[in-house]
């Protein structure tokens, strides 16, 4: 059986640590806690559960915490979590199963996260498979018969494990003032952290929040050196930024660079909205349309779905078409995100 390091960053999280700390109790030899200041009863509540409490000063980089969080971890495994997570018995036993049936080998194993669309998170997705259980110590072993080479790439086995995704609240608002911090610093976004930028504020962002990331998505479309997958994301923001200002000269421009190139439906959705805000309701039905059956969205599943379709009840009923209103409206409330 293998031996599990739990390590954990948290800041304030009376509310839920206990409740995720005795979902894994019993699976965990070590327990790791790493606080990054909290101000509240955290540390208090981690004290039941473990000596092995440290303080790491916070610079704004949850990458650095996880680091300093592992190095403190000594079993062959570690498996990271969130105090917002949690285990239910039924995984408990599949969690138990696995521990005592892992082969030495594998080095990540994934588990699925579940209950993303409940809590207004990034994801367009109910659950996700996300790599949660780590070898400490990875062993390098020479592959191929000829021309041999080190494999570098490590072993992942996808287990069936899921864990429960029950914030508490969201850190919508953290995140999207750490984006401006990196970004109002001259900071490079990796391509994975700019998809992660537009969808966070599209799927929790407040109006302010897109005027405040205009600029910077803007520079980006028109630096040039955008793929077509990115470029499509900055544009969904460019064009919902330029509809909330009144700028809809630029929010026109930007929005048929997508168009022109097989539009998304965050970009329809937001043309619907200035027809809609327009007292142009054949046309903002249209784009609805569009947005609902027409094309994909990349940011917001629910632009494509359940908004979409409302959108267009209430172009409907402006229009006194009560009955495809009603059609609309139950189809929305009908729609669900496949996963």
């Amino acid at each position: 059986m293998i031996t599990i390091s739990l390590c954990m960053i948290v800041k304030n999280e009376e509310k839920v640590l206990a409740r995720c700390l005795d979902s894994v109790r019993g699976l965990m030899d070590e327990i790791i806690i790493v606080d990054t200041g909290s101000d509240d009863r955290t540390k208090e509540i981690a004290k039941r559960y473990t000596d092995k409490i440290y303080d790491f000063e916070w610079i704004h980089d949850f990458s650095a915490a996880r680091n300093f969080a592992f190095s403190k971890a000594s079993c062959e495994y570690i498996y990271s979590a969130d105090a917002d997570e949690v285990l239910n018995e039924e995984n408990r036993e599949k969690f138990r199963i696995l521990k005592e049936n892992l082969l030495s080998e594998i080095e990540i194993v994934q588990m699925y996260y579940g209950n993303q669309l409940s809590f207004g998170t990034i994801y367009n997705y109910d659950r996700e498979l996300r790599p949660k259980l780590f070898k400490r110590l990875r062993s390098f072993q020479w592959t191929e018969a000829i021309h041999e080479t080190v494999r570098l790439s490590p072993v992942v086995f996808d287990s069936d494990i899921e864990i429960t995704h029950m914030p508490e609240k969201s850190h919508t608002d953290r995140d999207l003032a750490a984006f401006r911090r990196l970004t109002e610093n001259g900071e490079a976004l990796s391509e994975r952290l700019f998809n992660i930028y537009a969808k966070e504020l599209f799927v929790s962002g407040k109006d302010e929040d897109f005027l405040k990331a205009e600029e910077f998505f803007t520079l980006a479309a028109d630096d040039g050196g955008l793929s077509m997958e990115r470029l499509k994301e900055a544009l969904c923001v460019i064009v919902k930024a330029a509809r909330l200002r009144g700028d809809y000269l630029k929010m026109y421009r930007y929005a048929m660079k997508d168009i022109a190139s097989e539009g998304v439906s965050e970009v329809c959705f937001e043309l619907g909205e200035y027809y809609l805000t327009a007292g142009i309701f054949d046309e903002a039905a249209m784009w609805f349309y569009n947005a609902g059956h027409e094309a994909c969205s990349i940011l917001n599943i629910h632009c494509s779905g359940d908004l979409a379709l409302y959108k267009l009840a209430e172009c409907y009923d402006k229009m006194g078409c009560a009955e495809s209103a009603e059609k609309y409206r139950k189809e929305a409330g009908l729609w669900k995100a496949e996963e």
